[in-house]
Order: C-alpha cells, then sequence, then structure tokens
C-alpha cells in the first residue's frame, strides 16, 4: 500500500485513534452505550496496551496523516490461549485500500507470535462490512459473548482458531 504505514501506536495518537473510533461508530449508527464509544481506555490506548503484557496497538498512518488502527488484547476471563481482536477501525479515507485486511493479518501474526491459539471479537450488525471481513478471514459465530470486554452493546461474537 503506496504511502502508508503501519507501526505501534505511541502517545501522540492516543486522541486521533480516540476520534477515528468514535467517528466510526457515530457514521455507522452504533455510538452507544455498552460500547467502546463509551469506554474510557479508547482515550489512553497507548497506555493500555503499553502496560498490559501479550498485547499489541498498530496504527496506520497514511500520508502523515493517521487513518487508522488495530490491536490484541488478553481481555480479562478469556481462555488463557485466547486473546481479543480490538478497536479495529478506519477513517472513511482508508477504507476500501485492503488496509483493514492487512491490519488483520498484523494482528493475527503478533497473537501467533505471543502462543495464543484463538482470537476472539466482539462487533455490532451495524458494521456489515466489517463483519464480512471477519467471515473471509475464517471468523466463526458464537452464541455468547467469552471473557469480559465490558462491551455489553455488542451482540456479535466471532472466534477464529490459528
Amino acid at each position: 500500500m503506496e504511502g502508508v504505514t503501519i507501526r505501534p501506536i505511541a502517545p501522540g495518537d492516543n486522541a486521533g485513534m480516540a476520534s477515528i473510533i468514535r467517528r466510526s461508530l457515530e457514521e455507522f449508527g452504533a455510538a452507544r452505550p455498552g460500547t467502546v464509544y463509551y469506554d474510557d481506555s479508547t482515550d489512553h490506548l497507548f497506555e493500555l496496551f503499553q502496560s498490559t503484557p501479550k498485547s499489541a496497538y498498530y496504527v496506520a498512518v497514511k500520508d502523515g496523516l493517521l487513518v487508522g488502527g488495530a490491536g490484541i488484547f488478553p481481555t480479562e476471563a478469556l481462555p488463557q490461549d485466547t486473546c481479543e481482536l480490538v478497536k479495529m477501525y478506519l477513517s472513511p479515507a482508508a477504507r476500501g485500500l485492503g488496509l483493514g485486511r492487512f491490519m488483520i493479518d498484523q494482528c493475527l501474526l503478533k497473537a501467533k507470535e505471543h502462543g495464543f491459539q484463538s482470537v476472539y471479537l466482539e462487533t455490532m450488525p451495524e458494521l456489515k462490512k466489517a463483519v464480512s471481513v471477519y467471515e473471509k478471514f475464517g471468523f466463526t459465530y458464537l452464541k455468547g459473548p467469552m471473557g469480559n470486554s465490558g462491551h455489553n452493546g455488542c451482540d456479535i461474537w466471532m472466534i477464529k482458531t490459528l
């Protein structure tokens, strides 16, 4: 992807990523309680991922502008061999370039490096395009949530064995 750099999140990325996440949820009508929209950690992603072993968060920068991010996180109460794909959001300017798929690939590779056997995710029907991408990656549907993400506003739960 020409003009795009993927790198670990830095302290100066917090406000930009929080804005991308919240604007995306507003755009798709999913800015409701029980989602990352209202999650305090959305404003402090760098600190969250720095303080949590076996986690990683990547941002995408296109032509000098922050355009998205995605990460893995060992969410509380998940099985020890399972992490969660978290806060996967792209700005409108970054969609349709294959960047989301690339970032998911990066997260799955990092999950394997950390020794995880499965990757879990939570999402919403409003994010139809993302759900179809997850399906193409081999994520399958679960009947209910796993772990304790605190995001009870999500009602689609998926998992992928690595």
